[in-house]
This record gives structure tokens, C-alpha cells and sequence, in this order.
């Protein structure tokens, strides 16, 4: 008999209401999330079971003008339209992610970039509720970062430096630095080099729990950002 494996949850949002700084820089600080994926897999990034939610009181204002990927509108209706994914009130979506992973006994929640992803959604529900709610998860709740995790288990490497130096994936600090965004890390694990992220949630979670199960293939230490530090 196989040995039950744990189950984690892989969340990717995505979001409107960035706020343009004097500089011209996007500040993300106060996003508002108006598409949600979270997903049930395990250390393999085997799927159990995934849910997908459309914010309604986001998606249908006039903040999804400042949705970052505001051209992708016709394609979530499109989804919609075929019952794909739900659009329901935020409030009813925080308590059906809350159900979700306590069904599945989740021991952590695994985003890529998950200080983003927890701070849009805590951004979201305290706007909402008028911060009668203002923690999207429960206290105690472990969130693990994929990003911080590539940084270890993946920049790291001697193939993955050379591999973004050929293809022109480097930073662009003082000392450049290899690029660890979900796009190019799919890229290197994948070896397809033509892939493009399509930034929706569901899409995306399909791409990181891929890179979260690479780097627990590689027996490093996971990182992790608590929630009362979001």
C-alpha cells in the first residue's frame, strides 16, 4: 500500500489597481485580485483538485482598467460563458479556499512570488470588507515561496547561469543576476525555450507547481514567509 503524500496548495493570482508612481514605476502595493487558482497537488506536482474564482465586485468595476493584463478580459469571459470558472463575491470566495484546503489537510500554500500573492489577496479582502476580514488565510498557515526557493535550488547552478546568459535572461543590476520569473524558470526546466506564460491564474499554477516540484527534487531547504509577516 503507497504512503499517503502530502498535499499542498499552489495559488496564483492575478490583479488590478497598481498605482503609478512619480517615477513611472508600477507600484503593486494595493492590487486587487480579480482572478484567483488554487490548486491541491503534492511534492511530485501532481494535481488532486483545483479551483478557480473570478472576483465579481473586481472584475465587473472600472478597476479592471488598471488589470495589468486587461487584454485578457474577453478570454476570462469566454471562460465564464462556458462555465469554466466561477464568478462569485470575494467574501464567498475567501471562505471556499478556507474549505478547500482544510478538506485536504494543505500543510502549506506554495505561490511563486507569494508575498505578492498573499498581500493582493489580504489588499482585497480588508478593501472589501472594510478590513472587518484582513487575513485571506488562517493564522498559523505556512506560505512557501517558489521564487525564493529557485533562488537556491536553480540559479544557483552552473547550466541555469549559462543557459540565461545565451538567452539574454540575466537582470539588470549593477551585477546582473540570472532572472527567476516563472517564464524563465519553465523555460529551463521544460527545455521548450518558445514558451510564454499566459498570466491567468489557473494557467500559471500549471507551469509553478512544476518548478516547486523541481526544486524539492533537489533535497534543498524550502523557504518559507509567514503570514503575519504579509
Amino acid at each position: 500500500m503507497s504512503k499517503q503524500r502530502d498535499k499542498f496548495g499552489m495559488l496564483d493570482t492575478e490583479t488590478a489597481n497598481g498605482i503609478i508612481e512619480a517615477d513611472g514605476k508600477l507600484n503593486l502595493r494595493y492590487s486587487l485580485v480579480y482572478d484567483i487558482a488554487v490548486g491541491i497537488i503534492d511534492n511530485r506536482g501532481r494535481v488532486y483538485d483545483c479551483r478557480r474564482y473570478i472576483c465579481d465586485e473586481i472584475f465587473h468595476s472600472p478597476l479592471m482598467v488598471s488589470a495589468y493584463y486587461a487584454n485578457k478580459i474577453p478570454q476570462y469571459i469566454e471562460a465564464i460563458n462556458r462555465g469554466d470558472i466561477e464568478v462569485l463575491p470575494f467574501k464567498e470566495i475567501y471562505f471556499r479556499v478556507r474549505e478547500f484546503l482544510k478538506l485536504y489537510k494543505v500543510k502549506a500554500v506554495i505561490a511563486h512570488n507569494a508575498h505578492f500573492d498573499v498581500n493582493a489577496l489580504n489588499n482585497t479582502l480588508r478593501y472589501l470588507t472594510g478590513s472587518a476580514n484582513r487575513f485571506f488565510f488562517p493564522y498559523g498557515l505556512e506560505v512557501w515561496d517558489t521564487m525564493e526557493m529557485a533562488q537556491d535550488v536553480i540559479a544557483t547552478k552552473r547550466k541555469y547561469l549559462q543557459f540565461c546568459l545565451e538567452n539574454g535572461y540575466m537582470t539588470k543590476h549593477k551585477t546582473p543576476r540570472p532572472r527567476v520569473t516563472a517564464e524563465v524558470l519553465y523555460r529551463f526546466i521544460s527545455g521548450d525555450n518558445t514558451f510564454v506564460e499566459k498570466h491567468t491564474g489557473f494557467d500559471d499554477i500549471m507551469i509553478e507547481k512544476e518548478i516547486f516540484a523541481y526544486c524539492v527534487k533537489q533535497h534543498k531547504k524550502m523557504h518559507r514567509s509567514l503570514l503575519d509577516k504579509n
